[in-house]
C-alpha cells in the first residue's frame, strides 16, 4: 500500500513539473519586480473619498444654505446632466430639412388631381417641415450657474466629479512617476474639484494653479470651499488664482491643463474645436479632457482627439500623441461597430453624506489625456499593452477580457496560463476594466522526460 502511494506520489510530482516548465514564457520582463496584483498597468483606484477639509467644508456650506428641497433638486440635476446631448448642428438641421421637403413633395405630386396652387402647396410644406423640426430636435440650452444653481450643482456632482477627475490623473502619476508639475490651468473649473485633486496627487510640486470660469457665483463658492465656509480663514491650498477668462497671451503654457466636464457646455462642434485648440497651445506637457460616461460625451472626446492629432505647429513643435486610455491613434473601433456604444469607466467613490446618500456610488466618465512628451517609457519589444474596455470575468483556470489592442482592434481574449503565460494570466486576473493589459510575445519551453530504463 505503502509502494502504490509513494509510486503515485512521484507520478504526479512529474506530471506537475512537466507541465509547469511547459507553459510559454514571456520574451520581456513586465512586470519590473513588481507583485502581480500590481503590475505596471494597473491604474484603478480604490473606493475614492474626499479629502477631508473638502466634505467638511461642502457640508457646512449646504447646513447653512437652508435651501429647501436641495436633495430632490440635486437628483433632478444630475438626470439633467446624464441625459444631455449635444446641439444639433445647423448643416445637419438643413440636410434633414431638404430631405423631409423632398418626401412631401414626392407624396404630394403622387396624390396631385387636377390644378393645384404651386405657392400654397409649397407654404404647407414648409410650414409642416417647420413644424416637425420643432417637435423632433433635441432643444439644447446653455446652463446659467446662479448661487442658487452652484449650490444644487455642488450637492449633485462634488464627489462623483472629483473621483473621475481623481482617476483620470492618476494614469499620468502611476505612469509617469518623474513627472512633477509646477503649474496647472482648469477651464470650467467649477468648484475646483480640479486643483483638489491635483493637489492631492501633486501637492509638493505645484507652485500655481489657474481656476477659469465664466460664472462669478461658482468661483466664489468655489474659494468657500477652499477656507473651510470661513471667510477669514487662509484657504486649504495655496497659489489659487481664479479667472473668468483665460489668460490672453499664447505663449504662456502650464505643464497641466484640464477641462473637465466642459466641452458639453459649449454650443457647438466649431466652439468645442476651438477651445481644445486654444488649451492644447497652453500645454507644456499633459491635457486631460473629462465627460460623462454616455455616448455623448465619448464622441466629444474623439471629436477633441481628431482636432489635436491634425493641429498643425503655432509656438510649440512637440506634436501631440495620445496618452491615455486609447492605445492607438486611428478610428475609434466603437464608433465603427454597430449599435454604437460609449468607450467609458468608472470608479467608486464615497458620495457627500446628506440625508439618503449613505452607500458608496459609482462614476461612469469618457476622458482623453494627450501628451507633447511622448511616451512615458518606450516599449520594448516583444511587449505591447491593451485597454480593458469592459468588466473582467475571471472563470475557472481562465478569464475573459475585452481588449482596445494598438493595432485599432477590439478583441476579446480567454486569456490562460497555459496559452499566454502564468505571469500574463495572474496580472489579468489582478486587473479591473479601465486598466491596462499587458499582451507579450512567448517562447514555448519543451521539456524532455526520460524514463529510468533509457538512463
Amino acid at each position: 500500500k505503502h509502494l502504490i502511494l509513494a509510486c503515485q506520489y512521484f507520478s504526479c510530482s512529474t506530471l506537475h513539473s512537466v507541465s509547469s516548465a511547459s507553459l510559454p514564457q514571456p520574451k520581456v520582463d513586465f512586470l519590473k519586480g513588481e507583485l502581480h496584483r500590481k503590475h505596471p498597468g494597473v491604474t484603478n483606484l480604490k473606493t475614492v473619498r474626499l479629502p477631508e477639509q473638502l466634505q467638511l467644508a461642502a457640508q457646512s456650506i449646504i447646513h447653512n444654505s437652508l435651501r429647501s428641497s436641495l436633495i430632490k433638486r440635486s437628483q433632478k440635476l444630475t438626470s439633467f446632466l446624464w441625459s444631455r446631448k449635444r446641439a444639433v448642428e445647423d448643416l445637419m438641421l438643413r440636410q434633414k430639412a431638404v430631405s423631409m421637403e423632398k418626401e412631401l413633395w414626392e407624396k404630394a405630386v403622387q396624390n396631385i388631381r387636377g390644378d393645384v396652387d404651386e405657392q400654397l402647396l409649397e407654404d404647407r410644406i414648409r410650414k409642416k417641415v417647420l413644424s416637425e423640426l420643432r417637435r423632433t430636435t433635441y432643444r439644447w440650452t446653455p446652463l446659467k450657474y446662479d448661487e442658487d444653481l452652484s449650490m444644487v450643482y455642488m450637492a449633485a456632482r462634488l464627489a462623483g466629479g472629483y473621483a473621475a477627475v481623481r482617476r483620470a490623473l492618476n494614469e499620468i502619476k502611476k505612469r509617469d512617476p518623474s513627472f512633477a508639475p509646477q503649474t496647472l490651468l482648469d477651464f470650467g473649473s467649477g468648484l475646483g474639484t480640479v486643483a483638489w485633486a491635483s493637489h492631492s496627487c501633486w501637492g509638493d510640486s505645484l507652485k500655481e494653479m489657474v481656476c477659469v470660469d465664466s460664472s462669478a457665483a461658482m468661483n466664489v463658492l468655489a474659494e468657500q470651499l477652499l477656507k473651510g465656509d470661513d471667510e477669514r480663514a487662509q484657504p486649504h491650498i495655496k497659489h489659487i488664482y481664479f479667472r473668468q477668462f483665460l489668460p490672453v497671451s499664447p505663449k504662456v503654457q502650464f505643464d497641466l491643463v484640464v477641462a473637465a466636464f466642459t466641452l458639453s457646455e459649449l454650443l457647438n462642434a466649431n466652439d468645442r474645436a476651438d477651445a481644445v485648440t486654444t488649451l492644447w497651445r497652453k500645454t507644456n506637457s499633459y491635457l486631460v479632457l473629462v465627460e460623462n460616461g454616455t455616448k455623448e460625451g465619448h464622441q466629444m472626446m474623439m471629436e477633441a482627439r481628431d482636432v489635436l492629432l491634425k493641429e498643425k505647429v503655432v509656438h510649440d513643435s512637440r506634436p501631440a500623441s495620445v496618452f491615455a486610455p486609447c492605445p492607438h491613434e486611428m478610428t475609434c473601433p466603437k464608433l465603427a461597430k454597430e449599435p454604437v456604444t460609449p468607450c467609458n469607466f468608472h470608479q467608486r467613490y464615497h458620495p457627500l453624506p446628506l440625508p439618503g446618500r449613505h452607500e458608496c456610488q459609482t462614476e461612469k466618465f469618457s476622458y482623453l489625456i494627450l501628451s507633447r512628451t511622448g511616451s512615458a517609457e518606450p516599449t520594448p519589444e516583444g511587449l505591447d499593452w491593451g485597454r480593458l474596455i469592459a468588466p473582467v470575468l475571471c472563470r475557472t483556470r481562465h478569464v475573459h477580457c475585452h481588449v482596445c489592442c494598438s493595432d485599432g482592434r477590439l478583441q476579446h481574449m480567454v486569456v490562460t496560463a497555459r496559452k499566454h503565460s502564468r505571469d500574463m494570466y495572474r496580472c489579468a486576473r489582478n486587473s479591473e476594466w479601465g486598466d491596462q493589459l499587458p499582451i507579450v510575445e512567448y517562447v514555448e519551453e519543451e521539456t524532455e522526460v526520460h524514463s529510468d530504463s533509457e538512463s
